[in-house]
C-alpha cells in the first residue's frame, strides 16, 4: 500500500492539471509514480528531466545500452517500480534481463552504474577508470546525471512506496526479492 496516494485526474487542478493533461500526451498514460510526483509540481517537474537524460546518454549508448544502464542502476537500488519498468523495456526488445549478453563496454556500464547506486555513491577508482576509458568528459558526467535522477526516482519509489502499475506486472522478476534479478 503507498504512503501517499498517487494523485487521482479529478483531484488535479491548475497546473498540476495542465501536467496531468501533459503527461498523458507525451506518454499515453499517467504512472503511479508520476501520479504521486505530481502532489509536489516542482518534484515531478525535477524528475521530468529523466526523459531528454535519458534521450542523451541513448545517442552515444544506443538504446539497448542505456537501458541497461537504467536497469542497473535500479536492481541495485532495490526499486520494483524502476526495475520492473527497465526489464519491460529489455524483454519487449528480447532481452534477457537476468542474462544480459555485454562486451566490456557493457559491463564497465552496468558495474558504474551498480558502484554509483550503493551507499555512499563512492566509485571505486579501478571502476571508474573502465568507464572513463570508453567515454568523454561529457559523456561522463551525462551517465553520472543520468545516474543521479534514475536513483531519484528509485527512492520516490522506494520511500512512498509506490504501487507497481499493473501493465508491469507481466514482467515482474520470479524469485524471493523483489526487483532484483
Amino acid at each position: 500500500m503507498p504512503r501517499i496516494p498517487a494523485l487521482e485526474p479529478e483531484a488535479a487542478t491548475g497546473e498540476t492539471r495542465d501536467a496531468y493533461d501533459a503527461g498523458v500526451a507525451r506518454f499515453g498514460r499517467m504512472t503511479n509514480m508520476k501520479r504521486t510526483l505530481l502532489h509536489s509540481l516542482p518534484a515531478y517537474r525535477a524528475l521530468m528531466e529523466w526523459y531528454p537524460l535519458f534521450e542523451e546518454i541513448e545517442r552515444f549508448l544506443g538504446r539497448r545500452l542505456a537501458t541497461v544502464f537504467a536497469h542497473a542502476l535500479s536492481v541495485e537500488s532495490d526499486c520494483l517500480v524502476c526495475t520492473t519498468y527497465m526489464r519491460r523495456m529489455l524483454i519487449d526488445a528480447g532481452d534477457d534481463p537476468g542474462a544480459l549478453a555485454l562486451d566490456e563496454r557493457g559491463e564497465a556500464l552496468v558495474e558504474f552504474a551498480r558502484a554509483i547506486a550503493r551507499t555512499g555513491n563512492r566509485v571505486p577508482d579501478e571502476v571508474y577508470a573502465r568507464v572513463a576509458r570508453g567515454f568523454t568528459s561529457a559523456q561522463v558526467v551525462a551517465l553520472t546525471g543520468f545516474a543521479g535522477l534514475m536513483i531519484a526516482t528509485n527512492i520516490i519509489n522506494n520511500v512512498l512506496e509506490v504501487d507497481l502499475d499493473e501493465y508491469l506486472y507481466d514482467y515482474r522478476a520470479a524469485g524471493p526479492a523483489p526487483g532484483k534479478d
